[in-house]
């Protein structure tokens, strides 16, 4: 498959992982994908791995318009969507943008901030807009979503409800990275400063193309598409799981597998594709049994998808 924009975004995708954030080439990929895919990601992990890093380094190679948001208990929906300011020189309200006005909105800590405030983000991640006071305003394109949570157990957190969690086109983790890796990063010490200098590798033309290109051009045939009716329909039947992968996990593990494949330079998605990232997109929309809720949601779907015979494509 012959694609200038795909060589590129996977110059980029080498270049942030090996230069800046080494030992995270699975967690820029899936950044990656979910900025494709048109969908949002969310990052968990203890605090100090990376996770803001991330997202301050894919806004900078992409040169994009940056936002973040750092959630707190007291933190309040205008906050994030912005909010009307008299103003009395025109003598009339003037609506001042908040963060989420950006291309990438980096949402720090959110299971911090209260169910209200979580809240507020919901239609601009699904519809793209935002309405303050009965006014809506649509919001920049490519628009990606990257938010980061504390472990729920940590003191202080408030798990995300699941209509939220099933916006997140994407969850995972940044883990450890090697030893020998974390000791160079160690001795470099903080990138922060160097990763504010980074000139722009790709732009949001270049995304746009790419997006057009999956959508015209990567080929989903009804045997991959009843591979992953079967996963979906595994999920709700089984016997840990209260509530399996809706319709729109569906449409995202169709739309993420497109992008996967286009990534490794195929025009048509092959099962493989499925397999890859299923369980980044589909894992954290399962609900178990409230005597299962201390099982690993990734190890259950992981076991479903390696029961399941894989077709031929």
């Amino acid at each position: 498959m012959s694609d200038p924009q795909r060589a590129a975004i996977l110059e980029v995708i080498n270049t942030v992982a090996t230069s800046y954030l080494q030992g995270k080439i699975k967690a820029v990929k899936l950044s990656f994908i979910a900025m494709l895919s048109g969908g949002h990601i969310l990052l968990e992990d203890i605090p100090g791995l990376g996770k803001t890093t991330l997202a301050l380094t894919i806004a900078q190679v992409l040169g994009l318009t940056f936002g973040r948001v750092q959630c707190t208990s007291d933190l309040l929906p205008s906050d994030i969507t912005g909010l009307s300011i008299f103003n009395r020189d025109e003598n009339r309200f003037t609506f001042v943008r908040g963060p989420i006005f950006n291309n990438i909105l980096l949402a720090d800590e959110v299971n911090r901030a209260m169910p209200k405030t979580q809240s507020a983000m919901l239609e601009a991640m699904e519809e793209r807009r935002v309405t303050v006071e009965g006014t809506t305003y649509k919001l920049p394109d490519p628009f990606l979503v990257i938010a980061t949570q504390n472990p729920t157990e940590q003191a202080g957190t408030y798990p995300l409800p699941e209509s939220q969690i099933d916006r997140f086109l994407i969850r995972t983790g940044l883990g450890y990275p090697p030893a020998e890796i974390e000791q160079a990063i160690i001795k470099q010490g903080g990138i922060r400063e160097e990763i504010m200098k980074i000139s722009p590798l790709l732009s949001a033309e270049a995304i746009h193309d790419a997006r057009r290109s999956i959508q015209e051009k990567i080929y989903l045939s009804d045997k991959v598409t009843g591979y992953i009716m079967q996963i979906i329909a595994e999920t709700r039947a089984h016997p840990l799981v209260a509530a399996g992968i809706s319709t729109r996990g569906g449409i995202s593990i169709a739309q993420a597998a497109k992008v996967h494949a286009y990534l490794e330079g195929r025009e048509f998605v092959a099962p493989e594709d499925v397999m890859a990232i299923a369980v980044p997109v589909g894992a954290h929309r399962l609900v178990l049994k409230p005597e299962n809720e201390h099982l690993d949601k990734e190890e259950i779907l992981r076991a479903v998808i390696n029961d399941l015979p894989v077709p031929l494509a």
